[in-house]
């Protein structure tokens, strides 16, 4: 029996040393975990059985489910733990010290596997968490196993599961009064928004200003406006007129008109317009347009009511063609029309007269520009006979030369 018994002893002992490096080896195997080889040994030289006693088989260790109270914290073995067990290629993990198993050097990660909480392995999670370590699930009910507790790691701003709650209330407005004065903020907005376009802007500009060669007696004219306003309301003054050398003032006028913004391009005007010639002074009430229109016309119209019940309408454009960055072509057109015959100021219905130009000007600087050119001038229809009458030519071509100036 003493043999017997020394014989299974050595049997378990030479099962055990042939486990122990086979473990090793595959735990070195396993991402970020490394443990210490145990060196070789010897094995032992089996006892030869004999004809009495003949040698049996060692029978195979049983894996215990439970720690017994006689086993140690670090020799737990690897297939006991949940979620862990033992592969054709990794025996089970019997005996081994977890103290000797170390991770390698992180930022965040560092020192050895013991006491460390396995939760915060990356890719580690209970169960009820999201995603784990293939193979490695810790049970649920661990504390510090939830990610969600780690610091750092709490879910604010976009990082928000779905859900029905009421969206976060927005800034207040003028939030920088929480740190300031209210009322030297109010006057910091207030000189924003009078830089940004709410000031106050003005223009005076002659578009024409010029003097006409002509057939018999020679003569001179001038169109301008100003205006005085924001972005959005305006007053605006208009004039324009005609006259010949020592004949005095044939013709002209002078508009009052309050105009406001109806688009990024298009103003809409009202007011009042007055004629000291041709004929009897005479009052209009003014409605009318003026604005940019596509591929950069300029362009307006306007009808004018008189205090005689007279109505007469306007519609004029010109386009700035820029042959170089200082010289510029600019075609130009007017049309005149009546609803009915005037006498008194010499107009007949319908379209009482037009007028053609085309004016080449060199820009000295963009507000000052001399520019030379043709003007061609004809009344039609009744407006025509009333000037046959007259004793004048009612188409009139000029050659003019001028200035086009702006402040």
């Amino acid at each position: 029996m003493i043999r017997l018994a020394a014989a299974l002893a050595a049997t378990t002992a030479l099962a055990a040393l042939v486990a122990a490096p086979a473990q090793g080896q595959s735990m070195q195997g396993m991402p970020g975990m490394s443990m210490p080889m145990p060196a070789k040994k010897p094995a032992p030289k089996k006892p030869t059985a004999t004809k009495k006693f003949p040698a049996k088989k060692a029978a195979p260790a049983k894996r215990s489910s439970t720690r017994t109270s006689a086993t140690k914290p670090g020799d737990q073995s690897m297939s006991d733990m949940p979620g862990m067990s033992a592969t054709p290629a990794q025996p089970a993990m019997t005996g081994m010290d977890h103290g000797a198993m170390t991770m390698p050097a992180a930022p965040a990660q560092s020192g050895t596997m013991e006491g460390m909480d396995h939760g915060s392995m990356p890719g580690m999670q209970s169960q009820t968490g999201a995603s784990s370590m293939p193979g490695m699930d810790m049970p649920a009910g661990q504390a510090g196993h939830d990610m969600s507790a780690m610091s750092g790691m709490a879910q604010t701003g976009t990082n928000l599961p779905a859900g029905t709650a009421p969206a976060p209330q927005p800034p207040i407005d003028h939030y920088a009064e929480k740190l300031f004065p209210a009322h030297d903020m109010a006057a910091a907005r207030r000189d924003m928004m009078r830089e940004q376009g709410g000031q106050t802007n003005y223009q005076v500009m002659f578009n024409l200003a010029e003097f006409q060669a002509r057939k018999g007696r020679d003569g001179y004219r001038w169109d301008g406006e100003a205006w005085i306003g924001g972005d959005i309301n305006r007053l605006w003054l208009k004039s324009e007129g005609e006259g010949a050398f020592r004949q005095g003032v044939e013709a002209a006028e002078i508009q009052a008109l309050y105009s406001r913004a109806i688009g990024p391009y298009f103003n809409l005007q009202g007011g009042v317009r007055h004629d000291f010639k041709p004929g009897r002074p005479t009052t209009y009430a003014t409605v009318g347009f003026e604005g940019l229109a596509p591929y950069w016309f300029e362009v307006e119209g306007a009808l004018f009511l008189s205090d005689k019940g007279d109505l007469l309408g306007r519609l004029e454009g010109y386009y700035d063609q820029r042959i170089t960055q200082r010289v510029v072509l600019q075609p130009r057109v007017e049309f005149n029309l009546a609803a009915q015959d005037v006498r008194e100021t010499r107009t007949g219905a319908g379209l009482s007269s037009a007028e053609l130009g085309l004016r080449l000007r060199y820009e000295i600087t963009r507000q000052f520009a001399p520019y030379i050119g043709v003007s061609y001038s004809a009344k039609t229809g009744q407006t025509a006979r009333y000037a046959r009458a007259d004793g004048e030519d009612p188409t009139v071509t000029s050659f003019v030369a001028g200035v086009r100036l702006w402040f």
